[in-house]
């Protein structure tokens, strides 16, 4: 598989539509349901989940040639282990505030699916260059979800976006109420379920 621009995009708009993580093959609902609820933690989290599927792409296919097989699982959750404390202490470190806000959920991006799915399936296979380009692409694929369930999310249940207020005052004052329903998980459940309907009434799937 040669690395060229043809093949970057093609990755990249094939993991925003085709194959999203998300939308199309159902992995990381977990924290999309859990990390939805700001706009701000979505972009975080999505930036955290890009940093570990593509570094991991790259190492392990760095690696793939010198793996033996029979251990090659250990080995995959070793280098995304050492990623994901990476991650987790950088966003101690620069990011505090936001770091509590994600709680156990950057620690548990080892154990999504889309990481170790795109490590078995073609870091193992491809060489660095387009292992790491799909790393990134997965990573887009994943967070443009995220992201526009989140921004759903904080406008209809908080009236806010990125923290700031939208929704004018004078619409609480002539009785205009939050939903709710938008800042708990079944919120987000629905939203999952209008994107996923959503790419496939325009794929015509």
């Amino acid at each position: 598989m040669k690395f060229t621009r043809s093949s970057t995009y093609k990755a990249i708009s094939s993991a925003l539509w085709e194959s999203n993580p998300i939308s199309k093959q159902i992995m990381g609902i977990c924290s999309a349901l859990a990390v939805t609820v700001q706009i701000k933690t979505a972009l975080v989290m999505a930036l955290a989940l890009t940093f570990v599927v593509a570094f991991a792409n790259l190492s392990i296919s760095l690696m793939r040639n010198r793996i033996p097989r029979n251990i090659r699982i250990i080995v995959e959750v070793s280098v995304i282990a050492t990623l994901v404390i990476v991650a987790d202490e950088f966003l101690k470190a620069f990011m505090y505030d936001i770091s509590k806000q994600l709680s156990v959920f950057v620690g548990l991006i080892i154990t999504n699916c889309i990481v170790m799915g795109r490590a078995e399936t073609f870091a193992m296979s491809n060489p660095p260059g387009p292992s790491f380009i799909d790393g990134i692409a997965n990573g887009i694929g994943y967070g443009s979800i995220l992201l526009g369930v989140a921004f759903f999310r904080e406008l209809l249940g908080a009236g806010k976006l990125m923290g700031f207020q939208v929704i004018p005052r004078s619409f609480y004052q002539a009785g205009y109420e939050n939903m709710g329903l938008m800042v708990l998980a079944p919120g987000a459940f629905i939203m999952i379920g209008l994107f996923v309907w959503l790419e496939h009434t325009l794929l015509k799937d």
